[in-house]
């Protein structure tokens, strides 16, 4: 079972990590380890999260992640959680 990303994903984590890092390099570091740290745990965890708020299917769920939120769902047919994209939680969307 693997975890992957979408190229969304690794978009909108360098936009939320880059004002991080300009003021505090090493707080930017330590949120995306820690936030890697989310995603490797995911397979066993995934049943805990709740579904997503940006989608209309049962089968997408958030993870959260101090203040953000990053919606994944588990493809079945190649055995990987797929992570979908990251937002802060007050955004409306993923767009």
């Amino acid at each position: 079972m693997t975890v992957c990303c979408t190229p969304l994903f690794e978009i909108q984590l360098k936009a939320l990590l880059a004002p991080i890092a300009a003021s505090d390099p090493r707080a930017a570091k330590s949120a995306k380890l820690y936030l890697d740290t989310v995603m490797m745990n995911l397979p066993s965890k995934a049943h805990k999260y709740k579904p997503s708020r940006f989608f209309d299917d049962e089968r997408v769920r958030d993870a959260l992640h101090q203040e953000w939120v990053i919606p994944f769902y588990y493809d079945a047919s190649n055995d990987a959680y797929v992570i979908l994209g990251i937002a802060e939680k007050n955004e409306q969307s993923l767009s």
